[in-house]
């Protein structure tokens, strides 16, 4: 049986502990998994995911972000980085994580899972430090406009000014969430775009730590990371060699249903990545690891962490030839449609 270990460390701010949680597989570990997790919520809503890799040999863990979870000084702090260089910081505890976990294993290999904010903050660290993992799952990713991002930082901004940095911010909220129930018929919640699953709405709902409106700040470093990861000089500053995995729902307003994701995917192949595999998953919405169809979701991604990490199929036998996880001919049309207009931009 997979066991559970929780421990904290000191935050880069020098003042918050960060919290952790660790499952490790009651077998020889084969590899590592760290997990970045997205606004709003916590790591503890990825143990099933972690138990699941735990259960085939990897050692997976996750911390709650700084002003996250169990990753705050006080309730002030909630949903809130730090006065000065929030994103960095919390990029700089991910690093902070890995390089404990490599001390515990430094003979396999380390894979860095991004789900959605989290997303956004491992592209950071895949510019920031290409070869500290040899390999990167981005899901609930998307792409924005560079355009739409600098307003919406110049938003941000002007309301720290306005309100402080550490205020919730209503406005901010709306701008950022509030179109993202559009598409759902009926919605039951203002949450329901997270995913089609009810019981997972539901979990989210009535979880303390989880939901409510963030702080200024926040989204201020938040639209400052987005800025940075869309620059087109530091898309060439990553890893070369180390294969990336886009997994996203067709429904997930964040990729834009789609489009975002397959955007990123190809604004990765213009930055030279050899290694690059998208699939996205027929009527999921956001948090694909929390669907109703997760099982599958869940054997892609140990199957492609296998491949591409360690050259073996699940039960460990050596592969000759490296598959990946398979579209539709949909999605194919859309890449390649996507691909030729890039081109042309970039």
């Amino acid at each position: 049986m997979p066991q559970l270990n929780e421990f904290t460390f000191l935050s880069t701010d020098g003042k918050t502990q960060i919290y952790v949680r660790e499952w490790t597989p009651d077998s020889p570990v084969r590899g590592v998994v760290q997990i970045a997790h997205g606004v709003a919520e916590h790591c503890k809503r990825y143990d099933d995911f972690m138990e699941f890799l735990a259960e085939h040999g990897f050692a997976a863990c996750a911390n709650d972000h700084l002003g996250h979870g169990k990753s705050v000084q006080d309730e002030a702090h909630r949903r809130f980085f730090d006065e000065e260089q929030g994103w960095e910081k919390v990029v700089g505890d991910m690093r902070q994580l890995r390089n404990i976990q490599k001390e515990k294993y430094p003979d396999v290999p380390f894979v860095l899972l991004g789900h959605s904010m989290g997303s956004f903050l491992t592209r950071t660290f895949m510019i920031k430090y290409p070869r500290d993992f040899d390999g990167f799952i981005l899901s609930g990713t998307g792409q924005m406009s560079r355009l739409i991002v600098k307003l919406g930082y110049a938003m941000a901004k002007g309301e720290c000014k306005k309100i402080g940095a550490m205020t919730p911010s209503p406005k901010l909220y709306k701008t950022a969430f509030g179109a993202y129930n559009k598409k759902i018929e009926n919605p039951k919640t203002e949450n329901d775009w997270l995913s089609r699953n009810a019981d997972n709405v539901d979990d989210y709902q009535l979880d303390p730590l989880c939901g409510g409106i963030c702080s200024a700040g926040l989204y201020r470093d938040m639209m400052g990371g987005l800025l940075f990861i869309s620059d087109k000089k530091n898309l060439l500053k990553m890893n070369k060699n180390a294969p990336v995995l886009f997994i996203a729902g067709t429904e997930d307003p964040v990729g834009d249903y789609g489009k975002g994701v397959v955007k990123a995917c190809e604004l990765f192949r213009w930055a030279l990545m050899k290694d690059i595999t998208l699939k996205l998953y027929e009527q999921d919405r956001h948090e694909i690891l929390n669907e109703v169809d997760k099982d599958t979701v869940y054997d892609d991604v140990l199957t492609w962490i296998c491949a591409k990490i360690l050259g073996t199929d699940k039960n460990g036998a050596v592969l000759e030839n490296i598959p990946a996880p398979s579209g539709s001919e949909a999605e194919e049309e859309s890449v390649e449609k996507l691909r030729k207009r890039l081109n042309r931009k970039l």
